[in-house]
């Protein structure tokens, strides 16, 4: 038992350092926005859309890679989405055009973080401990995440000033295909699945057909998209908009970092919360302080006190979604086919990604300013908040069903 335990242990370790690194390097990409976009003569909408493309392509394979997870298993879909994370910043850094970063920085990158980052990592650390440890490590691995943003953003900015952006790229590429070398020590995941996963013979297909049919996973599916539509427009246009306002970029990249740094331990609270109380509950509450939050940030004048408070306080709430997300997946459907059905979920996160950021790049380049997007993600954020009170948390029918058998 205590080799098992220090297997385990080592697992969740490198499950940790895997999205440091998948999670540090795309939250450094805003900062290349404005020098690429000036090398190429462009608005900022072009680069803009190659991000937002990203992830709209991140959301739209991470179905494809929890699946591919949850049929072969953790160690392919990392070592694929290595390879693809790393020739997309490859790709991005020698590209001659508008196309050529679009399928760099969209495209492949956008693979290739569905194939190392949350969306499949997660549900593999759920399968392996215990269900009372289960929101813990949730949010463990989602803090791993604020944690890269954290550690690895100025790490990317000083690259970015010393180097160029191109060169930079390519010294970010090297940091994401050695997420490769993470791969074998999670699979231990694979021979322990049996476990921990509940007793069920239920099909890939009759759980599809189970979830889509659940009105209650459409809503959560829904309020996603609000998160996705916030983190992704302030990871990406946070730095230009305080440019634009006359501060230097130092400022930004520790307003970024100081997100990475709260969220670290947001998500740990989130993830300690949600095995405790309501997950629904815990949404609601996060998606309307993030509505405050951005109001108080519009209203009052900016000044780096305001910045960094207003740092402070999303850093906190940043990724605190996911831990109740992901735990009501797993609450509502079980452990089996989560990384799918989580997948779906996160696609609607991605889809809102994908509008938040090229919306941001779009009505500045129409109105040079980034106004109208701040009030709308305050404005969708307090609607989310209402959605989220009508979710019936419960498990499915079916695993009610035998949880009243196994107590009888």
């Amino acid at each position: 038992m205590p080799q098992y335990k220090k297997i385990i242990s080592f697992a969740v370790l490198s499950a940790c350092i895997l999205l440091i690194l998948n999670f540090g390097v795309r939250s450094s990409l805003g900062f290349f926005l404005k020098p690429i976009s000036d090398t190429f003569g462009y608005g900022r909408e072009i680069f803009a859309f190659s991000l937002a493309l990203q992830n709209l392509c991140w959301g739209l394979f991470q179905p494809l890679a929890g699946a591919f997870v949850d049929k072969f298993g953790i160690k392919k879909t990392v070592i694929v989405g290595s390879i693809l994370y790393a020739l997309g910043l490859y790709v991005t850094a020698t590209a001659e055009s508008a196309l050529g970063l679009h399928i760099g920085a969209g495209i492949l990158i956008g693979m290739g973080i569905a194939g190392t980052g949350l969306g499949v990592v997660l549900p593999v650390m759920a399968r392996m401990v215990k269900p009372e440890r289960r929101a813990f490590a949730l949010g463990l691995g989602t803090a791993a995440g604020s944690a890269g943003q954290f550690l690895l953003i100025p790490v990317a900015q000083s690259f970015l000033a010393a180097y160029g952006w191109q060169t930079a790229l390519l010294i970010m590429a090297i940091g994401a295909l050695s997420m490769m070398f993470f791969a074998s020590p999670i699979s231990v995941e694979d021979s322990v699945n049996a476990k921990n996963i509940e007793n069920n013979d239920q099909t890939f297909r009759e759980s599809l057909d189970e979830a889509f049919r659940h009105t209650h996973y459409w809503l959560l599916i829904a309020g996603f998209f609000v998160c996705g539509f916030q983190l992704a427009f302030i990871t990406v246009h946070m730095p230009s908009y305080l440019a634009d306002n006359g501060f230097d970029s130092s400022v930004a990249a520790i307003s970024l970092s100081l997100i990475g740094l709260f969220n670290i331990f947001g998500s740990l609270i989130a993830g300690q919360l949600s095995g405790m109380y309501s997950k629904k509950w815990l949404l609601g509450y996060i998606y309307l302080v993030r509505a405050i939050a951005i109001v108080l940030f519009m209203v009052f004048p900016i000044s780096t006190t305001s910045i960094y408070a207003f740092s402070i306080v999303t850093g906190f709430l940043w990724l605190a979604t996911v831990p109740p997300t992901s735990g009501l997946v797993s609450q509502m459907f079980g452990l089996k086919y989560m990384a799918t059905l989580y997948g779906f979920v996160f696609l609607n996160h991605q889809i809102g990604s994908f509008v938040g950021v090229w919306l941001g790049g779009y009505y500045f380049d129409q109105t040079g300013s980034y106004d109208n997007i701040w009030w709308a993600a305050a404005i969708i954020a307090t609607i989310t908040a209402i959605i989220h009170i009508f979710i019936d948390e419960r498990p499915v029918e079916r695993l009610r069903s035998k949880q009243e058998t196994a107590k009888a």
